[in-house]
């Protein structure tokens, strides 16, 4: 009896707190007038593509013809970049730093721009095993697919705080 008092005490406190998962769909509070978008971007193919349609669906988004959205949300491709930040004793990369960059812009079916042209950028750090080529290759594809859904996820918080701020 104590076990659940304390298990339903603890569900109550959590909930009036606040708590809620992250990404969850009622984070991004777009306006309803904002919830119909078409997408235009040079690579409707790419991983990055799927996934921004995948997570903006998730959160209530409609992804419609450009005669029928309320916005139009322009995407450049992503741009992947790698570097060394640190080396080891034998002059082999110790640690990378992943980036994954683009710009986007949303217009008004008009064409009048409704949000200034932004950069969304996502950073990881990672270390290296210079004996493992295989394995770190595969790291550094799974942190991609990361970054990936952490970029999408930034680029529609902030359109829903620029639609939440008109």
């Amino acid at each position: 009896m104590v076990r659940i008092a304390s298990i339903l005490l603890l569900a109550v406190l959590l909930s009036a707190c606040g708590f809620q998962l992250r990404g969850a769909a009622s984070s991004t509070g777009l306006p309803a007038e904002w919830r119909q978008l078409h997408l235009e971007t040079g690579s409707p193919n790419s991983e990055f593509t799927r996934e921004l349609r995948s997570r903006f669906s998730a959160n209530g988004i409609e992804w419609v013809d450009r005669k029928e959205a309320a916005y139009i949300l322009q995407l450049e491709p992503e741009r992947f970049s790698q570097r060394n930040l640190s080396l080891t004793s034998e002059a082999r990369a110790a640690e990378f730093e992943l980036t994954l960059q683009t710009r986007f812009t949303v217009r008004a079916p008009d064409g009048t721009i409704a949000m200034e042209s932004s950069e969304a950028l996502v950073t990881k750090q990672m270390e290296n095993d210079p004996s493992n080529v295989v394995g770190k290759a595969e790291e550094i594809r799974i942190l991609q697919a990361e970054m990936r859904g952490e970029l999408a996820q930034q680029i529609l918080r902030r359109i829903g705080f620029h639609a939440a701020a008109q």
